[in-house]
């Protein structure tokens, strides 16, 4: 499996999810991994200017829109067993863009993250945003079948 045929489920599913936890919110979901963040958003009139000439690739990429109002929401895909490098990437997108939720999805395996964040309890990595609001970052196991990430290797859990 090439990590190219994760996109689309995910795309389906993130479209899913955002409808259910968006109401209200006009939902666009794409696969962004072929062109960088700012010119993807500005498709949408949207304009970012921390991501203005930054070279963010997200995978798949969540805008939901209300008025004036826009919040992002990225997911990484990755078909090998998750790697500390795997999480530092999209944590500094995070840092960077400040998205209103993130996901790392792995159809392998946790890997090594999962000693680091379920054994070492090293959720504090997830964490992300300004210090009035502090996210997580949620990472887990893509089902390639169920075309969903599997619940039960949500960290941090739902």
């Amino acid at each position: 499996m090439k990590e190219l045929e994760l996109y689309m489920p995910m795309c389906i599913w993130l479209e899913s999810y955002m409808k259910d936890n968006y109401k209200g919110y006009k939902v666009i979901v794409v696969d962004a991994h072929s062109e960088r963040l700012d010119r993807v958003l500005k498709k949408y009139d949207i304009t970012y200017d921390l991501a203005t000439g930054v070279d963010i690739q997200i995978d798949v990429l969540g805008i939901a829109r209300r008025k004036d109002k826009v919040k992002l929401i990225f997911i990484e895909a990755k078909i090998t067993r998750l790697t500390l490098r795997d999480l530092g990437q999209l944590w500094s997108y995070c840092k960077l863009i400040n998205p209103e939720e993130a996901f790392l999805f792995s159809s392998h395996s946790l890997g090594s993250l999962n000693k680091i964040l379920n054994n070492y309890g090293r959720e504090d990595l997830l964490d992300f945003g300004n210090t009035k609001k502090i996210k997580k970052m949620m990472v887990g196991v893509w089902d390639i079948k169920q075309k969903s990430p599997n619940l039960l290797t949500i960290i941090p859990k739902l």
